[in-house]
């Protein structure tokens, strides 16, 4: 399970290094390959391990086609998947389209969302942030059914 924030680099290249703590569990379940595409929703990045990844794939690649919406969201997510794997150092590189479609500057935040990651300039993600928890702030009567039964 992928859990938190975590602040870093990208280097002159494009190159971003998987922290330490997650490094060895991606080893671990696909063998330090990931796959990175666009949040067809928000600019940033969804980083997930390749097998994860893999099962979401074929359940993409499958809806109709002939549905418009299916279609653009088979041409966003799966058009734009890179396939990567870690290096020696344990980082990936982000070409220069996924860099630019989340606008990702020096600094990034990873954020752990359990089964993937997001990845997110981290000015933008701290501007983000102030409206997430602004629509947070919301009253019990407007929170779904799933929301209102969730025991934190």
């Amino acid at each position: 399970m992928f859990l938190g924030v975590s602040t870093l680099n990208l280097d002159a290249k494009g190159r971003m290094a998987i922290p330490a703590k997650y490094r060895d569990a991606l080893a671990e379940c696909c063998a330090s390959r990931v796959v990175v595409t666009i949040n067809p929703r928000e600019h940033c990045l969804w980083l997930y391990p390749e097998a994860e990844w893999n099962e979401i794939a074929r359940k993409v690649a499958q809806l109709p086609t002939l549905n418009r919406q299916n279609l653009i969201l088979q041409r966003l997510l799966l058009g734009h998947a890179s396939e990567l794997e870690m290096d020696g150092q344990g980082r990936i590189l982000l070409s220069a389209e996924l860099r630019e479609y989340a606008r990702l500057g020096k600094k990034i935040s990873l954020i752990g969302q359990g089964h993937k990651f997001e990845i997110w300039d981290a000015g933008g993600m701290l501007t983000e942030r102030e409206g997430w928890l602004d629509e947070a702030g919301i009253s019990e009567a407007e929170l779904s059914e799933d929301l209102t039964e969730l025991r934190l």
